[in-house]
Formats: structure tokens, C-alpha cells, sequence
């Protein structure tokens, strides 16, 4: 009988969203550049008011603001800490700005001008805007600069005119307000793209099942109908030796033609983003009454398998409801993790592990479905595997891994 072709007509290869990661990472990248350009404009200006200040204060203030630019620039290359080295400049700058007029100890060798610290004004809003939620980052849009042209009307800050504080305030404020609107709007547009990716995805998924179990389900009848019963009618009316043996031969490759059957089977072929994956374990995740600390890694770019990605998200919440059910010890508390791992442009290492009872694997029932069928099985249905390592008393580790050796794990 010839094969049935099970496979799903693969769709145009679609473009690459711009996701809300993605937006992070670029506006991040862009501060950290442009800071490094504004503070080596700075620093000229820096060096003529040193005399200015207090002795000594004017190189502790250059090495702690050139300091967290440098330490901004490298966070948001490395995408390590950047919300938290983004706050860190903002706070520093605010606590510089608010400290200037004590610093000052000569305003006359200031000569009117300009604390060389507004020239960073736009850095510190620009920070702000990524570290912390829209309204916050207007309150410190606002009032910074307003702080700035206070100190600007004061001798510590050139003892400029009314009029030309509120204009360099303003500026200030124009700029930020105008990054500020930007960034909120590539977030905003980035978060649709998102959610109408997934929907996409979920209906696209729905789809491509239904007709995979279609073409499945008219397979295995063809099967059925051309090996099984007739292997049967044949046994049934065999009264010969060689008529036996010849039914005996029809059972046996029956048998082996449905064995095949069962490891071919049907497999999406259009692939999606890891952090499509992310978000729905996430979205999981708020299901439970247990937190997880989830810790992802390296998901940008890395494509999956629609199969895998429903292999490998089913086969976690098994393990993380597994560890909700089985690994709390009374009167003690359990951590629980959740590291998701992308492995070059098209594998993925997930890990689910706790600090629970654990228990011994080899006496795992037979019955015990979820272990075996919902995580082992079907991680090497899909390509991929699933390993688990426990130990009485340290807990419980599973491990994903698409394709099966991804990562060196599972």
C-alpha cells in the first residue's frame, strides 16, 4: 500500500517580528552608544569647572557619572542588568544634579556657564524611560529638568536669567518627553505584533491538527482495512500448513506496517520563535499557586518546530504540575526553577527542578503516566528527549532537550 503523505504543505517562511525583546534591545543599545557620545562631549566642559568645586569633588563626580556610563554602555551591549544599570544612571544623575549647588565652591570660575552635568540631562531621561513604567519615567522626565532650572537660576549653576533657565529647562523636558513617546509607542506596537503572532500561532496550531489527525485517521483505516482484516479473514479460512504459514507471515508484516504507522507520525512543519514558548509557559505559570523562578536565556533567534514547541511545552507543565503534586515535604518550604535555554539558531533546553523530597526512578510505577507518557514519550515522539535526575532529600531535576542531544543534555 503506498504511504499516505501526512505532511502539512508548508507555509511561505514569514518575516521576523519585531517583538517587545527586540524593541528593549535596540532603544537599550541606542542609550548605551549615545551615552558614550554625550559624555565624552562632556568632558572638556567637566575639566574647566574641576576648579569650581570642592577640592577633590570634582574627580570623585566625573568618576562616578563617567563611571555608570561606561557601566550603562556595557549592560545594554551585554543585555546583562540593563533596567538595573538604567535605574542606577537615573538615581545617580538625580543625587549628582541635587548635590551640584553643594559641590560649588568658587561660582565665579564658573563664568556663567552651564553645569557640564545638563549635557547629560537627555541620557538620565532616556534611562529612565527604559528602567522603570511609562508614568514614572514622565514624573522623572518632568521634574528633573525642573530641578535642573532651579539650579541653573542659582550662582552654583551660572547664575543665569530667569528667562534662559526655563528655556535650557525646557529643552530638557522637549527631549525627554519626546524619547519618552517614541519608546512607549515602539512598546506599544511591538506588544501587538506579539499578541497577534501568538493568536496566529494558536489558530494555525488548531489547524494544522485537525488536519494531521484527518489525514492520520484515514491512514490508519486504510491500514486497518488492507492488512488487519485481511490478515484475519486469511487466518480465519487458512486449514493448510502452507495457508497458516503464509497468514502467519501476513500478521507479522500486519504488525510491523502499524508499528511504522505509529512512529511516522504527522509533524508541523512551520516553525516559531522560542520566546513564543516563553510567553506560554509564562501564561502557565499564573495558573499555579506556587511560584516558579523562571530564568530564560539566549531565546532570541532561536526557531522551533511547531511539533517540538507543543512537545516541549506540554511535557513542562507536566513536570512543573509533577512537582507541584508530588515534591512539598511538610513543614518545608520547596524552590522551584524554571530554565529555559536556547541552544543556537534551532534547539531548546528546558529544565524544570526543585528542592523537594525527590525519589528514587526506578520505582516509579508503570502506571505512572505523567512521567512516562506526558514527558519521556513524548519528548521522543517529537525528536527530541527528556531526562530526570532525583535524589531523596535534594530535590528533582527535568530536562528537556530539542533536538534530542541539544545542548549536551538529556
Amino acid at each position: 500500500m503506498p504511504a499516505v503523505d501526512w505532511r502539512v504543505t508548508r507555509l511561505s517562511r514569514r518575516r521576523s517580528t519585531v517583538t517587545r525583546a527586540q524593541v528593549e534591545t535596540v532603544v537599550g543599545r541606542a542609550l548605551g552608544l549615545f551615552g558614550l557620545v554625550f559624555g565624552a562631549q562632556t568632558v572638556p566642559m567637566a575639566l574647566e569647572q574641576v576648579g569650581a568645586l570642592m577640592p577633590g569633588a570634582g574627580a570623585a563626580l566625573m568618576a562616578v557619572m563617567y563611571g555608570a556610563i561606561v557601566g550603562l554602555a556595557v549592560a545594554t551591549v551585554t543585555k546583562v542588568a540593563v533596567r538595573t544599570a538604567c535605574l542606577a544612571f537615573a538615581l545617580l544623575y538625580a543625587l549628582a544634579l541635587l548635590a551640584w549647588p553643594f559641590l560649588v565652591d568658587d561660582p565665579a570660575a564658573l563664568g556663567g556657564a552651564a553645569p557640564w552635568l545638563y549635557y547629560l540631562c537627555t541620557v538620565a531621561t532616556t534611562a529612565a524611560v527604559v528602567a522603570v513604567p511609562p508614568a514614572w519615567a514622565a514624573v522623572y522626565t518632568l521634574v528633573v529638568p525642573a530641578g535642573y532650572g532651579v539650579i541653573r537660576f542659582l550662582p552654583a549653576g551660572g547664575a543665569a536669567g530667569p528667562l534662559l533657565a526655563v528655556l535650557d529647562a525646557m529643552y530638557a523636558v522637549v527631549l525627554g518627553v519626546v524619547v519618552l513617546v517614541i519608546v512607549t509607542m515602539l512598546r506599544q506596537a511591538a506588544g501587538a505584533v506579539d499578541s497577534a503572532q501568538e493568536a496566529a500561532l494558536e489558530r494555525y496550531d488548531v489547524a494544522a491538527r485537525l488536519h494531521a489527525n484527518e489525514i492520520e485517521r484515514v491512514k490508519v483505516d486504510a491500514l486497518v482495512h488492507d492488512s488487519v482484516l485481511t490478515t484475519l479473514l486469511s487466518a480465519a479460512a487458512a486449514t493448510t500448513p502452507d495457508q497458516q504459514q503464509l497468514a502467519a507471515r501476513m500478521a507479522r508484516d500486519a504488525v510491523h506496517r502499524l508499528d511504522e504507522a505509529g512512529a511516522t507520525g504527522p509533524r508541523a512543519l512551520d516553525r516559531v520563535g522560542l520566546p513564543v514558548l516563553v510567553r506560554r509557559l509564562r501564561a502557565a505559570l499564573t495558573t499555579f499557586t506556587t511560584p516558579f523562578t523562571v530564568r530564560v536565556v539566549n531565546a532570541g533567534g532561536v526557531e522551533l518546530p511547531v511539533e517540538a514547541v507543543e512537545a516541549l511545552y506540554a511535557a513542562a507543565v507536566q513536570a512543573m504540575v509533577n512537582s507541584l503534586q508530588h515534591a512539598d515535604e511538610p513543614g518545608l518550604s520547596t524552590r522551584r526553577e524554571l530554565r529555559i535555554r536556547g541552544v543556537r539558531a534551532g534547539g531548546c533546553v528546558i529544565e524544570i527542578a526543585d528542592s523537594g523530597r525527590g525519589f528514587v526512578i526506578e520505582q516509579v510505577p508503570a502506571e505512572r503516566l505523567g512521567l512516562r507518557v506526558s514527558i519521556e514519550e513524548r519528548m521522543v515522539n517529537a525528536g527530541g528527549a527528556a531526562h530526570v535526575e532525583s535524589r531523596i532529600g535534594h530535590g528533582t531535576t527535568v530536562t528537556l532537550a530539542w533536538p534530542q542531544g541539544a545542548g549536551g543534555g538529556a
